[in-house]
C-alpha cells in the first residue's frame, strides 16, 4: 500500500507538490535582552494589549522576530498562559502579512483583557498597531 500523496513509479513530484523552502513563521525571541532592547523603541497601544516594535541594526538575526510576554497583574497562572496562547495565535495570523523582516515586535497581555476580548478585534488591534508603528517611521 502507498502512501497518500505518494507519486507513481517513475514519476518525479511536480513543484506545486514540494512544501515551501522557507518558513514563514516568526522566531521567537527568549533572550532578556532582546525584551529590553524593544521596550526602549516604539510602542503602541491597543484595548488587547501592547505592541513593542524594534528596527534591528544591519547584522543582527534577519526575519521577524516576536516575544510574548504577561505579568502576574494578567491573573493567576491560568489566565496568563490563555493570554499568552491567544497572543501567539495573533501574531501567528498577522504578522507574516503585515510584519516587516528586520523588526522584533514584543507583545504584552492586559489585566482581564487580553484572555476575553473577542479574538476578530484583536487581530484588527495588531494590523491597526502594526500600520501605527510602521507608518511613523521616516
Amino acid at each position: 500500500m502507498t502512501p497518500p500523496g505518494a507519486g507513481v513509479a517513475g514519476k518525479e513530484p511536480e513543484a506545486t507538490d514540494m512544501p515551501p523552502a522557507v518558513s514563514l513563521r516568526p522566531q521567537v525571541l527568549k533572550k532578556r535582552a532582546d525584551f529590553l532592547r524593544a521596550s526602549r523603541a516604539r510602542c503602541q497601544g491597543t484595548p488587547g494589549f501592547v505592541l513593542q516594535a524594534r528596527e534591528r541594526a544591519l547584522g543582527e538575526a534577519e526575519g521577524i522576530r516576536v516575544g510574548f510576554t504577561c505579568s502576574r497583574k494578567v491573573g493567576n497562572a491560568v489566565a496568563r498562559n490563555r493570554a499568552k496562547r491567544r497572543l501567539r495565535e495573533v501574531a501567528r495570523l498577522v504578522l507574516p502579512a503585515q510584519g516587516q523582516p528586520g523588526w522584533d515586535y514584543v507583545l504584552i497581555g492586559r489585566r482581564d483583557i487580553t484572555a476575553t476580548r473577542d479574538f476578530a478585534q484583536m487581530q484588527a488591534d495588531l494590523t491597526r498597531a502594526l500600520a501605527t508603528v510602521h507608518g511613523g517611521r521616516k
